[in-house]
Order: C-alpha cells, then structure tokens, then sequence
C-alpha cells in the first residue's frame, strides 16, 4: 500500500499557509482541520513549521469529497 504525502506549511503564528492536495473549495486552515480531525494518526510533525500528512493513496479520493460539505 502506497501513502501520498501531503506538506504543510506554517507561518509563525501557528496557522496553515500551504498544504498539499487541498479541495479549491477550502482555505490551507480548513483542509488541515478537516484532516486532523479525521486522519489525526497519519500526521507527522517537522522542524522549520512543517509537517507532512502520510494518507494512504486510496484514501485521498474519499477525504476530498466527504471535506467539500464541510465548506459549505
């Protein structure tokens, strides 16, 4: 089984400036949240504010779809 590796990249202040694979409808922030809350166990914190979210490939598509309501 394969992980995509999504990047997150913090500003200073502790909020989301980049992050990787995030649905257009949805803020750097909101895209981190939602994965937090449902994929806490794959995060993996780095030094210099980054992070890395390792998801199993087949996951993705199913997380991407069950965050759009969550813009709404």
């Amino acid at each position: 089984m394969s992980n995509a590796i999504l990047h997150v990249r913090f500003a200073a202040n502790g909020s989301v400036i980049e992050i990787s694979e995030r649905p257009a409808a949805l803020t750097p922030q909101d895209w981190f949240n939602f994965l937090s809350l449902e994929v806490p166990s794959t995060y993996q914190a780095l030094a210099g504010g980054r992070g890395v979210f390792r998801i199993p490939t087949e996951a993705l598509p199913a997380l991407k779809a069950g965050a759009a309501p969550a813009a709404a």
